[in-house]
């Protein structure tokens, strides 16, 4: 089968509104490298839209999966439950940065988590309102998308979204929204919109994903945790995207002075398999009736084995510090090609949750041309990069950190030169 012939049958049977950002289809996947139906070798930067920290298919992962589909895939955990799923919650517990005893529930999607954490914050709370930021991300279900910072292409035709949402504004150095500026704007937010005690959350991403890759500072995080405790606001941070290694720690609230109360994880979690939590404070975990929280898949048992494999590998593997060195190493590519790259406006990084923003040196404005430059010269010689940022005009880079070094020295070449072709 040819990769025209199967988008022709794609075209034919699925709609527009799943986008498809490539024009080859997988085949098969080892660890950082994917290989079409025709034969051709790509590296894969995008790692599944960061699902992908321990690479594809790592054998621990292959073989926990393999060992639970011989023993039961489905029971549904809230009428039979399983050990795996309990074990899981408890290493989970031990590890996620919380102010005292942690509970977490199991989920499929990082929206489902999302919407669940806002569940159980209404609950805990008895308030309505939930603020988040301009330019997050948190997903495509109608709470979610009205949660979401950014219009296109998530939110257009989609309205009217669940009220008592409110956004405020994001600290970014590039769009000159100073800590200052976008603490007062939630200050703005308590006098014009809703009283800071019908607040039941404060939602935030500690580096924002599609926003960029934009990563919170420390007073800016200071300042959310004291109004959140002056007020009895919960903070919930969204670490679908930065947790599980990525940033140089298991969760990029580690690198932070202050804890959230309760914290969304997904993507990463089991090393491509669907599955999703909420974990926080034990009292605000337990704030929802028995029933209240679930659904038919949540945790399911091949899931959760692979969570289990993923724990064992990043720790056995020294992920974390993995995460740092890389990402180091493609922090320094970077700036080395400032010189003869004047498109670039930025580059940020925190462990290998890393980077590049340009704009036009002419006008200062951001260039997603030249963004999209960058990433077909790359797919061009063999290496998938991602695009994100509110204007498009941002290229992260989501490499497995089990990537071999040498594979991962030719694709910062690769990378050097698409910056200055």
């Amino acid at each position: 089968m040819k990769n025209n012939e199967l988008n022709e049958r794609r075209l034919q049977a699925t709609p527009r509104g799943i986008g498809v950002m490539c024009n080859f289809f997988a085949e098969r996947a080892e660890n950082a490298t994917l290989w079409d139906v025709e034969g051709n070798e790509v590296i894969d930067f995008a790692a599944g839209i960061a699902v992908l920290n321990t690479g594809h298919r790592h054998p621990k992962v292959v073989a926990a999966v393999e060992k639970q589909l011989h023993a039961f895939t489905h029971t549904a955990y809230q009428v039979v439950p399983y050990e795996s799923y309990v074990t899981l919650a408890e290493k989970i517990n031990a590890r996620v940065p919380v102010e005292g005893p942690a509970k977490t529930a199991f989920f499929s999607t990082g929206a489902e988590a999302v919407e669940n954490a806002i569940k159980i914050a209404r609950a805990y709370t008895k308030r309505p309102g939930v603020i988040a930021f301009g330019g997050g991300f948190h997903g495509r279900t109608s709470m979610t998308m009205a949660l979401t910072g950014k219009v296109a292409p998530y939110k257009m035709g989609f309205g009217p979204f669940p009220g008592s949402i409110f956004h405020a504004q994001y600290p970014n150095a590039v769009q000159n929204v100073s800590t200052r500026d976008a603490l007062n704007s939630l200050d703005r937010i308590f006098k014009a919109d809703i009283a800071p005690d019908q607040v039941a959350a404060i939602l935030l991403e500690p580096v924002q994903g599609e926003g960029g890759f934009v990563i919170a500072p420390d007073d800016f995080m200071q300042g959310v945790r004291k109004l959140c405790d002056q007020h009895g606001i919960l903070l919930i941070a969204d670490e679908v995207q930065s947790g599980y290694a990525r940033t140089g720690k298991l969760f990029a609230m580690e690198h932070y002075s202050v804890r959230p109360d309760l914290i969304t994880m997904a993507k990463s979690l089991a090393g491509g398999m669907p599955l999703s939590a909420v974990s926080g404070r034990a009292e605000v975990m337990d704030a929802p009736a028995p029933g209240g929280l679930g659904g038919t898949y949540a945790g399911n048992p091949l899931a959760i084995a692979s969570a289990l494999a993923v724990l064992e590998v990043i720790e056995e593997e020294q992920l974390c510090e993995r995460s740092r060195v890389l990402g180091e190493a493609l922090v320094a590519a970077l700036n080395n090609a400032r010189a003869s790259c004047p498109y670039i406006a930025e580059v940020r990084a925190l462990g290998s949750m890393v980077a590049v923003e340009f704009s036009d040196p002419q006008t200062g404005e951001p260039s997603p041309a030249f963004t999209q430059k960058v990433q077909a010269h790359a797919l061009e010689a063999g290496l998938l990069l991602l695009s994100c940022g509110v204007y498009g005009n941002v290229i992260r880079f989501l490499y497995p950190l089990t990537i071999p070094d040498a594979q991962f020295r030719r694709a910062l070449d690769i990378i050097s030169r698409s910056l200055t072709q």
